[in-house]
């Protein structure tokens, strides 16, 4: 693909020198429809990104689309703080009828604010009010936001100095397989809780990915996440799960959790909750734990409306069939035999992930952006991930086609071999 320099002077100039996607993709994007990204100069570009995981069911839905068009025209509420609303409504009766029940979870639903952080920093505050204690145990290369709670629980050190200033209260533990299988698993952690000199706070809970996306494609084992949650039992810890980018089917079920059959006391969504890339975010917990006081937590943005109207509309059209999550499953199946193909052809390179999430890990570890800015030429938006940025990370939405997945994934192989 030729590119022609796009003129990018306004953002250069004006826009804070914080942006940083936008400089591994120099373009101007213009419109977008399905897995497939425009810019403004004509170029097409096939997207493995996804929003970062918030478009799990492609650009533009036409689905969702029509749904909030049709909201719009009507002038239905578009901000409601936590009032009532039909919208508001109809998503709740929806999540209730569609992913609750059916999976005989008996969650509180909350609506924190409109960003991820902002329900990771809603589930810490409500686990110290419950608990009445400080501590929460995080765990080696996790994300779990950029305000300063949601920092204090996250691993990687550049986002973490950004704080300015200590980020207490947070105590990190090995993920699964961080020390390559040598130590058995929770040993260490135990170990502390049981220990009075161990310096360890009794932690009022333990916040967990089961896959790190931010921090590598790493993926806990169901083994390994029943575990967890028995260790949180047996200590009066409770168990959050911050489902952000891997819930909302990215990795099969619903929630990434559902293969381990565990319940969580507290689930953070994001992301792709909307399902049309609108900001929402939900905290939820279960009933025993709803001690707020009213106002307690709250936020100008958490009832964003239109954003109600398109998670209704993905619910129905995705949800309530059980067909979404064998299809995802399948796609994954496509694009593992793939990475298994490529890995096979270079030296020093694995592959890991689950559903709809995959990355390939080099040893090499500036292969990675390497590969991301010469699949960009090629016409594939791509990222990496990992505390040095040495995964290429793999996110398609849900909703991409087999044809596309293939020819992404040869796109994929054909920047490895030229970067070689």
């Amino acid at each position: 693909m030729t590119i022609t320099q796009p003129d990018l002077s306004v953002f250069e100039t004006l826009e804070s020198e914080v942006r940083s996607y936008c400089r591994g993709w120099p373009t101007v994007f213009d419109r977008a429809q399905g897995s497939y990204l425009y810019d403004e100069d004509g170029h097409t570009y096939l997207d493995f990104f996804a929003g970062a995981g918030s478009l799990n069911y492609g650009h533009n839905n036409p689905v969702l689309k029509r749904a909030l068009i049709d909201y719009i025209e009507r002038d239905g509420i578009t901000h409601g703080l936590d009032m009532g609303t039909t919208a508001k409504r109809a998503f709740l009766e929806t999540f209730q009828d569609v992913i609750l029940r059916p999976r005989d979870l008996p969650y509180k639903v909350m609506f924190p604010g409109p960003t991820g952080t902002n329900a990771v920093e809603a589930a810490l505050k409500l686990a110290r009010k419950v608990k009445g204690r400080e501590s929460v145990v995080s765990f080696t290369n996790a994300f779990h936001g950029m305000s300063l709670g949601s920092l204090a629980v996250t691993g990687n050190a550049f986002k973490r100095a950004g704080a300015g200033i200590p980020l207490v209260h947070g105590t990190p533990m090995p993920f699964d397989n961080y020390l390559d299988g040598q130590t058995p698993d929770f040993i260490w952690f135990e170990r502390l809780l049981e220990d009075s000199g161990s310096g360890l706070n009794q932690p009022a809970a333990v916040i967990v990915e089961t896959i790190q996306g931010e921090g590598g494609i790493n993926v806990a084992s169901a083994e390994w996440l029943r575990k967890l949650a028995d260790v949180c039992k047996r200590w009066d810890m409770l168990l959050i799960v911050d489902d952000i980018q891997m819930g909302c089917g990215r990795t099969g079920g619903f929630f990434s959790f559902e293969e381990a059959g565990i319940t969580p006391d507290i689930v953070t969504l994001s992301k792709s909750i909307s399902g049309y890339g609108l900001p929402m975010s939900l905290t939820l917990f279960k009933p025993e734990l709803d001690v707020w006081e009213p106002g307690e937590h709250n936020g100008t943005f958490r009832g964003n409306n239109p954003a109600f109207v398109t998670a209704t509309a993905t619910l129905d059209t995705y949800w309530a069939d059980g067909q979404m999550e064998k299809q995802t499953i399948e796609r994954g199946n496509q694009i593992e035999a793939a990475l298994r193909t490529i890995c096979a052809e270079h030296s020093g390179a694995s592959y890991r992930g689950r559903g709809m999430a995959w990355g390939i890990e080099f040893e090499d570890k500036s292969r990675a952006n390497k590969i991301a800015r010469r699949a960009f030429d090629l016409g594939l938006i791509i990222e990496t991930s990992g505390p040095e940025s040495e995964v290429v990370k793999l996110l398609p939405a849900l909703t991409t086609t087999p044809d596309e997945l293939d020819e992404g994934l040869r796109t994929l192989a054909r920047a490895i071999r030229e970067t070689a």
